[in-house]
């Protein structure tokens, strides 16, 4: 029983000692704890302000407002790590600042391997923040899609086609494909393919479609309209038709191209020229046109109307 008493009491004793180690540790480390609570509130009054001030500056000098956003954070955040640090250096833990670089390293390495195609969309989408190849509102081709940008994220392209339908491509889409911008010039060119009969006046041709242009609506004034022949075709002679147009949307695309289609088919009609559809020669063996000849002459004799009732 003696023993069980002595082995507490010891217990006890080492506890106190341990406690009080402690507590005269405590006491020492009081005025650094005291500046480093004080580093870090001013850690956090700082990041927030110099927050502020990069929010406030970089408008002026890059309007993508996605990027200015990430471009603060990281600010923010890196100075939250700066003055973290001398908090630790002032609590006298060294090793433990070094512990965590090298865990930030490591943890980064593997969240890049894990995560490497979300990290590639995020750097695209900061690269194409800085060259700002294209803009909310623009029409664009790209990755197969066609459409009207709406939205632009650090990570997705949302693209509104035509027919409705909301594409949100990736960035790293959009920045290993190419990209036809057609908002960057406020013209865009129509080229329409037709063809007319041999018999045709190419001359004659020309004129009728360059009469029928001369009133189209918004044609650009310094822009000729030009009507070039291109091919000796099947049935045809094909050419082709091309003009300018401002453009601001796809429907003035669409809208010139089926006006010129009308003028184009209303003057070829009142000129008699021909608009010749595909014509196909079928040449029919001797035994093949002797079983057809039968049918053939059926069908073009005339049916007699039907006898009248009494």
């Amino acid at each position: 029983m003696l023993a069980v008493v002595n082995e507490v009491g010891s217990a006890f004793n080492l506890l106190y000692e341990k406690l009080l180690g402690w507590l005269r540790q405590l006491i020492v480390m009081l005025p650094n704890l005291v500046v480093a609570l004080i580093l870090l509130v001013l850690t956090f009054v700082v990041a927030r302000l110099v927050q502020r001030l990069v929010q406030r500056f970089l408008p002026r000098v890059s309007p993508s407002v996605t990027l200015n956003n990430l471009v603060s954070t990281i600010i923010y955040v890196m100075t939250l790590l700066v003055g973290t640090f001398f908090v630790l250096t002032v609590l006298s833990l060294d090793k433990t600042v070094t512990s965590l670089l090298a865990g930030v390293g490591i943890i980064g390495l593997a969240l890049g391997f894990a995560f490497q195609d979300i990290a590639a969309n995020f750097i695209s989408g900061v690269i194409i923040a800085v060259q700002r190849p294209f803009n909310v509102g623009d029409v664009i081709e790209t990755d197969k899609f066609f459409g009207t940008i709406e939205r632009i994220s650090l990570r997705t392209l949302d693209i509104r086609q035509p027919t409705g339908e909301l594409v949100i491509v990736p960035n790293r889409k959009v920045f290993e494909n190419p990209l036809i911008n057609f908002t960057q010039q406020t013209v865009r060119r129509v080229d329409i393919e037709c063809g007319v009969g041999y018999e045709s006046d190419l001359e004659q041709v020309q004129e009728v479609v360059l009469a029928a242009m001369r009133s189209l609506p918004g044609l650009v004034p310094e822009r000729k309209v030009e009507v070039m022949f291109t091919a000796f075709a099947d049935s045809s002679i094909t050419f082709q038709l091309r003009f300018w147009v401002p453009f601001r949307r796809q429907v003035d695309y669409v809208e010139a191209r089926s006006e010129a289609i009308i003028r184009i088919k209303r003057a070829f009609d009142a000129a008699g020229i021909n608009i010749p559809f595909p014509i196909r020669t079928l040449n029919l063996h001797a035994d093949a046109l002797a079983q057809l000849a039968p049918v053939l002459r059926r069908a073009a004799t005339p049916t007699p109307p039907p006898a009248a009732e009494a």
